[in-house]
C-alpha cells in the first residue's frame, strides 16, 4: 500500500515525505538518500559557497539518484546577504523541479525567477496569514511549519495540533504538515488534520546518510523533548535550537535587560555552527533541533525511516483506527 496525495503527484514522488533544506546538512548524501527512498530530498544552497558551488552539488546529486530533489534558498535579514538571486539562477540553469523557499518578502523574487520555468515553489511558513499571501502569490505547496519546529518557529507560538488544520481550512493548495513530525504516529495525524504530507528536519538529522558528526546524532537522540532553546526571541526572530551548553548560554545573556545581538553573537555564529556539525565538538556553538527529538530513539538509514513511517502509517490506520470503528 502507499499513500497517493496531491503532494505525491505534484512533486512526482513515491511518498508524500519531504527532507526540509537544512544550512550545513543539506548536502547531496542527504538529498539522494531521501529521494532514492521514495521522499523528495533537498540540497541547502546557501550550504554552499556560492552559486557555481550549487551547480556542482546538484549535478553531484543527480549522479546519486535519478529521482526528483528539491533546492531550498531561506531568505533571512543579515548584514551582508548572499548572492540570492545568483543561487535562484543556478537552480533553474540546472533544470531543478522544485525549490523549497522560506524567509522575509525578497523570496517572491526568487518565485518570479522560478515560475516562468514550470518549477514548483513549496514555500514554507509560519502562520495562516503567510500561507494566504504565498498562495496569491503563486506558490504550489505550503510547508506550514509548528512551534515546535527546529529554526524559526515565528513570534505567534502556534503548535502544529492548531495551526495545520488551521490553515487546512482556509488553504486550497496542498499542504506539507512541519514541525514536530519524526515517525508515523504524526504523519498520520497529519494527514488526518488536513495536510498531504510531512515536511521533517531534524529527524532526517538522525540517519545514516546525514553528513554530520556522529557525535551530534547521537544528541538527538539522547535529548528528550525538552532538550531545546528558544533563543533571538528578544530580539523577535526566535529560534529552536538544541540544548547544550552554548546554548544555555545564550538564554542566561539574553536574559540581560541590557543584553544586545552583540553579546550573543560569538555564540550563535554560523562559523562555528558548521564547525559543530562536522567536528562533534558540541560545546562549540548551537545546532538546530526540535521538539521532535524526544521520538527519535535510533539513527536508521533513510530508507529504513521512510518504510517505517509508511509503514507504521498504514498499520495504524488499519489496526488500531479501523478496530475503533463500531
Amino acid at each position: 500500500m502507499a499513500f497517493k496525495t496531491r503532494i505525491t503527484e505534484l512533486l512526482e514522488i513515491e511518498h508524500p515525505i519531504v527532507q526540509g533544506g537544512m544550512q550545513g546538512v543539506g548536502y547531496a548524501e542527504l538529498a539522494s538518500a531521501v529521494s532514492n527512498a521514495g521522499g523528495l530530498g533537498t540540497l541547502t544552497a546557501l550550504t554552499q559557497p556560492s552559486p557555481e558551488a550549487l551547480r556542482e552539488e546538484i549535478e553531484r546529486c543527480r549522479s546519486m539518484t535519478d529521482r526528483p530533489f528539491a533546492v531550498n534558498i531561506t531568505v533571512l535579514p543579515t548584514i551582508l546577504p548572499p548572492d540570492y538571486a545568483g543561487y535562484a539562477r543556478a537552480a533553474i540553469d540546472a533544470g531543478v523541479k522544485v525549490i523549497e523557499t522560506a524567509g522575509t518578502q525578497q523570496v517572491r523574487e526568487i518565485w518570479e525567477m522560478a515560475k516562468p520555468h514550470g518549477i514548483k515553489i513549496l514555500h514554507k511558513c509560519t502562520a495562516v496569514r503567510h500561507a494566504l499571501s504565498a498562495e496569491r502569490g503563486g506558490c504550489d505547496v505550503i510547508s506550514i511549519d509548528g512551534f515546535e519546529c527546529a529554526g524559526h518557529p515565528g513570534e505567534d507560538d502556534i503548535p502544529g495540533l492548531i495551526l495545520i488544520p488551521a490553515a487546512a481550512d482556509k488553504v486550497k493548495i496542498p499542504l506539507l504538515a512541519s514541525g514536530g513530525i519524526g515517525d508515523a504516529r504524526g504523519f498520520l495525524a497529519a494527514l488526518a488534520l488536513g495536510a498531504e504530507g510531512v515536511n521533517m528536519g531534524t529527524r532526517f538529522c538522525a540517519t545514516q546518510e546525514a553528513p554530520i558528526h556522529p557525535n551530534v546524532k547521537a544528541k538527538y537522540v539522547e535529548n528528550d523533548e525538552r532538550g531545546t532553546n528558544l533563543i533571538f526571541r528578544k530580539f523577535k526572530n526566535t529560534a529552536r535550537v538544541g540544548k547544550n551548553s552554548v546554548s544555555d548560554k545564550v538564554v542566561e545573556i539574553s536574559n540581560r535587560p541590557d543584553a544586545t545581538f552583540e553579546d550573543i553573537r560569538p555564540y550563535v555564529a554560523g562559523a562555528v555552527g558548521r564547525e559543530l556539525l562536522q567536528s562533534g565538538d558540541l560545546d562549540k556553538g548551537i545546532f538546530w533541533a526540535g521538539m521532535v527529538q524526544g521520538l527519535i530513539h535510533d539513527i536508521p538509514t533513510c530508507q529504513e525511516l521512510i518504510d517505517s513511517i509508511i509503514g507504521g502509517a498504514e498499520a495504524i490506520a488499519r489496526e488500531r483506527i479501523g478496530g475503533m470503528l463500531v
